[in-house]
């Protein structure tokens, strides 16, 4: 596959994971050894954690919190999503115990400050986490980030799987091959009507 279509067709899958087909711990292993070659702040290198889990106890511990705050933004916030993502989210709520693996990135400490200290902090891992998507997409594998727990389970999933309190968990990944091979770019505003040149609102560079 090359990188264009690598870039265009790596899509938050939610309804086309198989639950039935095991992923090798080693193929989780070097997808992560590849995230970690992404972009990231030299000085918060050290401070990044990847959890995966596969105890299907564990998971569906982890699925409960998930689904409490997932199905109440759901009710809450559903009309103003489309149809078909709301159907597709609602679908991962609802299988996310049976998805072979969940991964979580974790940094440490707590974000503080501004939007200049959040960008440090939070820019410090998500490359690394699109890079990890990417990887498993190179494999024939899907993920979406989800990120429900976080809303007031977060402490609770910590403690249910050891996590220390100085590090922040920063995003789930559910992971699983898909049930299908071939995916195709999505509909986007044209990027010549969202890319500005030397100053706001300008769609064309000077010449």
């Amino acid at each position: 596959m090359d990188a264009d279509t690598l870039l265009t067709t790596t899509r938050a899958v939610r309804r086309k994971l198989d639950l039935d087909r095991p992923v090798a711990p080693e193929v989780i292993t070097d997808c992560l050894r590849i995230a970690m070659q992404a972009p990231i702040a030299g000085n918060m290198l050290t401070g990044i954690r990847w959890l995966v889990v596969r105890d299907d106890a564990l998971k569906a511990k982890i699925a409960d919190a998930v689904r409490e705050v997932g199905r109440a933004a759901q009710e809450q916030y559903g009309h103003l999503v489309a149809p078909r993502a709301l159907a597709s989210a609602s679908h991962l709520l609802d299988i996310i115990d049976r998805v072979p693996v969940l991964v979580l990135a974790c940094l440490e400490g707590r974000p503080e400050g501004g939007n200049g200290e959040l960008t440090g902090f939070y820019g410090s891992i998500y490359p690394a986490i699109w890079s990890f998507q990417l990887a498993l997409r190179a494999r024939g594998l899907g993920s979406t980030i989800t990120g429900y727990h976080l809303f007031g389970h977060e402490r609770e999933v910590g403690e249910l799987l050891g996590i220390p309190e100085e590090f922040t968990q920063i995003a789930l990944l559910p992971v699983a091959y898909t049930t299908q091979r071939d995916f195709s770019p999505a509909a986007r505003p044209p990027v010549e009507e969202i890319t500005y040149f030397d100053g706001w609102g300008r769609t064309s560079p000077l010449e």
